[in-house]
């Protein structure tokens, strides 16, 4: 279990992160309130595609790597949710908002709409938030890379 301690190792490991890759951070903003194993940290920069990349890829990595490196200083395991400049929850409205508003065309005309390929993680915010209506229902094809999502009339 993480404490207030941890907290600040979390924000100061972070921080030396950053600063060894030469990114100047703005802010460092460390949260406990996710869940009980997850930490999340939204850094804010003033040029954030550096570090987020083409449809979030280093974004992931950076997480990734990070994640190791607080898990193995801490000895503590946990997951970690990195945010840059707000970029994910951003991310997250748009999709929600893109799948309510396709679900209501697909309702109405009584056709499916095809999405774009996405990674698991975005897909996961479409299916779940359509998950509670009785008019379309969702599911998801291809493979890989190339994974979508189908928004069908139910």
């Amino acid at each position: 279990m993480l404490d207030k301690n941890d907290a600040e190792k979390i924000k100061e490991i972070t921080e030396e992160f950053f600063q060894r890759m030469t990114i100047d951070i703005l802010q460092v903003e460390v949260d406990f309130s996710l869940t009980i194993d997850v930490v999340g940290i939204n850094i804010k920069i003033e040029e954030p595609q550096i570090l987020i990349g083409e449809r979030g890829q280093t974004l992931f990595e950076t997480q990734r790597l990070l994640r190791t490196i607080l898990n193995k200083k801490l000895q503590k395991f946990f997951y970690l949710n990195l945010d840059i400049n707000d970029y994910k929850k951003k991310k997250a409205e748009y999709l929600k908002d893109l799948a309510k508003n396709l679900a209501d065309e697909v309702a109405l005309a009584k056709k499916e709409k095809i999405l774009f390929p996405m990674p698991s993680h975005e897909r996961r915010i479409i299916h779940t938030e359509l998950s509670q209506r009785t008019d379309v229902i969702t599911e998801s094809r291809g493979e890989s890379h190339d994974r979508y999502i189908v928004i069908k009339p139910k």
